[in-house]
Order: structure tokens, then sequence, then C-alpha cells
């Protein structure tokens, strides 16, 4: 079997993991099993290992340029720097999925070692809740945007198309991969405010458990609007700031209500008030990640910054 063949079968054993973490989570919480509990707990661990280890195969085939993937074909060349190549695991709709994918599976791995000797009442939910949205991501790659697709002829091109020349920019290898970022982590505050939900348990344990996932995200999308900025100010011209673009309007949204969530937590903390306005910040921040993911990558609007077509 050759790469493509291998990162796609990984993709494919990634949604099958991921299916039955989710299960295993919600059968073992009402049943109170505890074996089915941790089943889940493992299977979410064992998917990170197999996004990671897909995410490597993908940036190894930009870096021994192979263009039998046509993913590969689309966003790198011979000519471009190494720094480039791995730019171009993100630079387009299905890397960019990818990416979503394998920054989940990390903070998923990082939940369920956190959580070892805490919050084992609504683990399973947070687990399945997280489970739920690498489903979802998952299945877009192998039913639509799979980075692994390959060329059906024996002889794959000499060289690729390259990657954007506007994506070519020192800004461009930390802007897209910071925004997503800060994208990801907050998937971590949404599913224990999910948990939290569903369980009636809103006191502040969910809060203190998940502050640093928030600020992690606040910190990424922040970084990520500056390096944005930079770029536009340096390639299109815009004199440092957004003015009327929508996508990267879409990312400076979320970081709005973040901000206000980071603030706000501490007043339940102290004062044990704005619970449901937390809760409500949270939920509508995550919409807005994906929300900004989608208007990225959709290329549903005429945009410099939509790289995709779909």
């Amino acid at each position: 079997m050759d790469t493509n063949s291998i990162g796609s079968l990984l993709l494919y054993a990634g949604l099958v993991v991921a299916f039955f973490a989710a299960a295993a989570s919600i059968v073992g919480r009402w049943r109170d099993d505890g074996r089915l509990m941790l089943a889940g707990e493992r299977a979410s661990v064992a998917l990170s290992v197999i996004l990671i280890t897909a995410s490597l195969l993908l940036v190894d085939a930009f870096l021994s340029h192979d263009y039998s993937n046509k993913y590969v074909a689309h966003y790198s060349d011979n000519n471009m720097p190494w720094y480039y190549l791995v730019a171009s695991f993100w630079g387009g709709q299905q890397g960019s999925l990818m990416f979503w994918c394998l920054i989940l599976a990390i903070c998923t791995g990082l939940v369920v070692w956190q959580n070892r000797d805490q919050n084992r009442d609504i683990l399973p939910t947070v687990i399945a809740t997280l489970m739920g949205v690498q489903i979802f991501f998952l299945g877009l790659m192998v039913l639509e945007a799979n980075p692994f697709e390959a060329f059906r002829v024996n002889m794959p091109p000499a060289n690729g198309r390259g990657l954007e020349p506007l994506l070519q920019n020192p800004a461009m290898t930390f802007h897209p991969p910071s925004i997503l970022n800060g994208y990801v982590w907050f998937t971590v505050p949404f599913a224990f405010a999910v948990a939290a939900l569903f369980h009636k348990r809103l006191d502040d344990t969910w809060i203190r458990s998940t502050r640093r996932y928030a600020v992690v995200s606040w910190a990424f999308l922040s970084v990520g609007n500056l390096f944005g900025g930079m770029w536009a100010y340096q390639e299109l011209g815009w004199g440092g700031f957004w003015g009327w673009d929508p996508v990267e309007n879409a990312s400076l949204m979320p970081w709005f209500t973040a901000t206000a969530y980071l603030h706000s937590v501490m007043i339940q903390e102290r004062r044990d008030q704005l619970k449901v306005w937390n809760i409500a910040l949270v939920m509508v921040t995550y919409f807005l990640t994906v929300f900004g993911t989608f208007l990225t990558r959709s290329g549903l609007i005429d945009s410099v910054h939509t790289f995709a077509q779909s």
C-alpha cells in the first residue's frame, strides 16, 4: 500500500474509532459501566494517535513532493522552501479540515489525561461531545474532502501547481494555524458546557476545568488576528486592518465573545452570578468558530481569503 492508501485507511479507521468512543461513553454513562466508560476514554486517546500519524504522513507527502496526491500537487511545487511546504498542509480545504481534527484530537487526549482523577461523572458526556465534533469533520474528509485522494493514473505530474502566491508570506506560516488553533481549542469549554447543562452542574467546577483551554484559544485568536493584519498590510495594502473582508471579520467575532467570557467567568467564580450568561457566551463563541471555519474553507463568500471551492 502507498502513503495515500494508508492515509485514507487511517481516516476511515479514525471515523470508526470516534463512533466507538462516543457510543461507549454514552452507553457506559447510562449503564454506569466503568469498563465501557474507560473504553471510550482509551478509544479517544487512540484516535489522537491515529490522526497524528495521518497528519505526519500528509506533511511527509509535501516534503517529499509526492504529486500522486492531488492535494499535494495542487498546493505545492518543487521550488518552494520547506517551511512553505509545511504551511501548505493547511493551505486548502482538505488540509484545514485535517488540521482541525488533529488539534481537536490532541485537545481530547489532554482532556482525558487531565481529568483522570476529577470530573469523572461528566467526563463521558464531554468525550461524547468532542467525538461528535470529530465525527462531523472526519465525515467531511472521508466523504467530500479527502487530503489523501490520489490521481487515477500511473504517472503523477512532474511538478505541482504551487501554493497560492498571496499565501507565500512569512506571516501566513503563523496566521492560519493560529486562527484554526483558536477555533479548535474552544471546543473543550463547549463540550464541558454541554455536559454541565446535561447533568445540571452549573456551578463553577466546569469553568475551572476549562479555563486554560479558553485562555489558550483566546491567545491563539489574538496572535492569529495580529499576523493576519500584518499579512493584509504587506500583501493587500489594506493599511493593516481588515475593513470589509468577511472572512477576517469572522475570525475577529469569536475573539470578542471569548474576551467577554474570560471576564464574566470571574464574576461567577467570585459572586456565583452570570451562570446562564457564561453558558450562552460559550455556545455563541463555539458557533462563531465553526461559522468562521465554514466561511473560510467552503468558498461560500467570494474573498481573497477563501482558498477553496466546494
